[in-house]
Parts: structure tokens; C-alpha cells; sequence
């Protein structure tokens, strides 16, 4: 069975292809959402938070998981503005999140495949 990803609002869930993925969190982010939570069918979930330049993308196995993180190794520096739904603003290491355009592609590989994208950089947090 394929698993299927939903946008989880709290109130609402919207399913999402990886077709759509992508214009689904630029609308999101345009609209100053810029934390957006996924979750699959087999119960994992896929946290996207970003301050517009770059994103920190987080795969959990189920609640309670500490996950899986996408990095850039070697950037150094840390930046600001990860706005949370709860008003929360948070700073992260440049080498915990990537540029938004990698985020993007790392979202849409997870949401059509459900693996991480071959080429891409992540860590193990559990």
C-alpha cells in the first residue's frame, strides 16, 4: 500500500500529493504559515519549519520519536525568524536546517517515495 500524506492543521487535515506538496507549503509560507506539519497514513510525520531562506525538515516514526533531521554539515553560523504556530520564534544552527530549495526537494522525495532522497544529508536524532 502507498502511503498517503496529510497537511495536519490541528482542526483540519488536507490530503497532499507530491505533485502539490510544493505549492501547498509556498502558499502556506506566503500566507505567513511557515511551520507546517505532514502526516502519513502509516502514522509518521514530517514537520517543514522555515524562515523563508532556509528550513529545518524533520521525520518522525511516531509520537515521541526524536527523529530524523535533514543538515547541511560544515555551514557555520545560525540563523532566526523559524516563526512556530504557537507564536514560538526560533533560532537553529545554519548546519541543522537547509536552503529552502533543498527543503523543497527533500519534502516532495519524502511525501512521493517515503524515504529520504538518495543524495541528501540527514541525522539520525534517536
Amino acid at each position: 500500500m502507498t502511503e498517503c500524506w496529510v497537511i495536519d492543521d490541528g482542526s483540519s487535515t488536507v490530503p497532499v500529493s507530491s505533485e502539490a506538496v510544493l505549492e501547498t507549503l509556498r502558499v502556506r509560507i506566503d500566507s505567513g504559515r511557515l511551520e507546517t506539519w505532514l502526516t502519513s497514513s502509516s502514522g509518521r510525520s514530517l514537520a517543514f519549519v522555515t524562515n523563508t531562506e532556509r528550513a529545518m525538515v524533520v521525520l518522525l516514526e511516531e509520537e515521541g520519536d526524536p527523529g530524523e533531521h535533514a543538515v547541511d554539515p560544515g555551514t557555520d553560523g545560525s540563523s532566526e525568524g523559524f516563526v512556530l504556530s504557537n507564536g514560538q520564534h526560533d533560532e537553529y544552527p545554519d548546519e541543522d536546517t537547509v536552503p529552502i530549495g533543498e527543503a523543497f526537494r527533500i519534502v516532495e522525495h519524502i511525501v512521493s517515495t517515503g524515504s529520504w532522497p538518495a543524495n541528501a544529508r540527514w541525522v539520525v536524532d534517536r
